[in-house]
């Protein structure tokens, strides 16, 4: 009987580990824009300023996503 306990754990953890490297291997890393306009001559503080405009959209998401989190996971004091 502790065979078959055995036989079915390591069965279980093949199978979870199967799963694990399938997903891992369907995440794709993300795509990040290229720098355009730097090697066709174009002024790189364009692209800089839109780096820079893009950064700050991306800061503030975050900020708003992590104060809309914290918003919900307030607790009322025990008084």
């Amino acid at each position: 009987m502790r065979g078959l306990g055995l036989i079915g754990l390591v069965l279980a953890l093949l199978v979870v580990g199967l799963v694990a490297k399938k997903q891992m291997g369907s995440v794709a890393a993300p795509v990040l824009p290229a720098v355009t306009g730097v090697a066709t001559g174009e002024a790189p503080s364009s692209n800089a300023s839109n780096a820079h405009d893009q950064a700050q959209r991306v800061q503030k998401q975050v900020k708003d996503a992590l104060d809309a989190a914290a918003r919900t996971r307030q607790m009322p004091d025990d008084n």
